[in-house]
């Protein structure tokens, strides 16, 4: 039986009960989530990313850590870090510079932004961050407003080839940082107004349309990524079903056409957006094989720890006997790609990180 832990799931607390120690030494857990209700200061969230390691070194620290409204840690020390829309507004700045001199800068403070977010987050412990958004900011014509309020400002910009050099910009800033990170959400949430949380999303454009810009970066980023995450979309004009659970999207069009070749991640399986499919209501279970059956590597599970956290154990123990029962058979090349995504180098200490050089001329640069 070949050995894959595709879940990444969550925890209720700021330190580990036995019976998340349990969740997470079961062999189909490969990871988990963190969120705010998991912080209280810098000291608690380094013991609890060493109490995950003691439970199995190769799990997977993540956390969802953009930025702007999304930024999971924002006291003792973590840099209050911009929108990225912030960026694309730098981008289009020339101030009193030369043509283009507002690109220029942009670029260098995405890049410091990226090492800014990944050394801190590295220097407590975690490995990963789901970052950077590649959606595009669609406006509305008639109010001037984003036409996604769900995406808005943590999109860079409306045009996919700005959008690209800064999102391989912050990348680079990450990965200067020793952390990985995931481009969301392919093939594109900004053109919709649903939020894929609360409803089932639906863009009808064509795959050509869609192509030439919301999923233009996934193709001009496909040796910069490490990861990505597919929306809880419904693109009926290419398949009935939402991106993440779709092997034409992401087999035919992320894998063959647009060459990626790093790891995919479902978005949350508690999402309204991933419990619909094919008409019908469906478990977490039923979800999971059909995201890693559509070719997802990784498959999230958020905010079922709390209580009991029965939705949890049904997931693993679905899975487990999916397996059994040949349901669904593990990739090596899925496992393969999960652990690539684990850090090669220790983490820092944050007081010798905060007193670099190149930290401070990060910071400096922030806009």
């Amino acid at each position: 039986m070949s050995f894959c832990s595709p879940v990444i799931l969550d925890i209720a607390g700021t330190h580990l009960t036995e019976v998340d120690r349990a969740r997470l030494a079961h062999p189909l857990t490969g990871g988990l989530i963190l969120f705010a209700r998991n912080w209280e200061n810098r000291a608690q969230l380094t013991e609890l990313c060493a109490e995950i390691k003691d439970v199995r070194e190769d799990l997977l620290i993540c956390v969802d850590h953009e930025g702007g409204r999304v930024q999971r840690f924002r006291s003792d020390g973590f840099t209050h870090l911009p929108p990225m829309r912030a960026f694309g507004a730098l981008w289009m700045d020339d101030g009193r510079g030369p043509e283009g001199s507002g690109a220029m800068r942009a670029q260098d403070a995405a890049s410091a932004a990226g090492y800014v977010l990944g050394a801190e987050l590295r220097a407590c412990g975690v490995d990963f961050s789901f970052t950077p958004v590649l959606d595009l900011d669609w406006l509305d014509e008639a109010t001037g407003a984003s036409r996604s309020s769900v995406i808005g400002d943590r999109a860079f910009h409306a045009d996919a080839r700005v959008v690209t050099l800064l999102a391989k910009s912050l990348a680079h800033g990450l990965l200067r940082a020793g952390l990985q990170h995931c481009g969301k959400h392919f093939p594109g949430h900004g053109y919709v107004r649903a939020d894929s949380h609360t409803d089932i999303p639906v863009d009808r454009r064509s795959l050509r349309a869609i192509l030439a810009a919301d999923a233009a970066p996934y193709g001009w980023l496909s040796a910069t990524l490490s990861a990505v995450m597919p929306a809880h979309v419904v693109y009926p004009r290419v398949d009935a079903r939402p991106a993440g659970f779709s092997r034409r999207w992401l087999e035919d069009v992320l894998r063959t056409r647009l060459g990626f070749t790093g790891a995919v991640f479902s978005d949350d399986l508690s999402m309204a957006g991933a419990r619909m499919l094919d008409g019908r209501e469906v478990s977490h279970t039923e979800a999971a094989l059909a995201a890693l059956d559509a070719g997802c590597d990784l498959v999230l599970l958020c905010n079922q720890s709390l209580g009991q956290g029965e939705a949890v154990d049904a997931l693993l123990d679905g899975l487990a006997e999916a397996q059994l029962k040949g349901r669904w058979q593990p990739r090596e090349a899925s496992e393969a790609r999960r652990r690539a995504l684990l850090p090669s180098a220790p983490a820092p200490e944050w007081d010798a990180l905060m007193c670099s050089e190149v930290y401070q001329r990060a910071l400096a640069l922030l806009p």
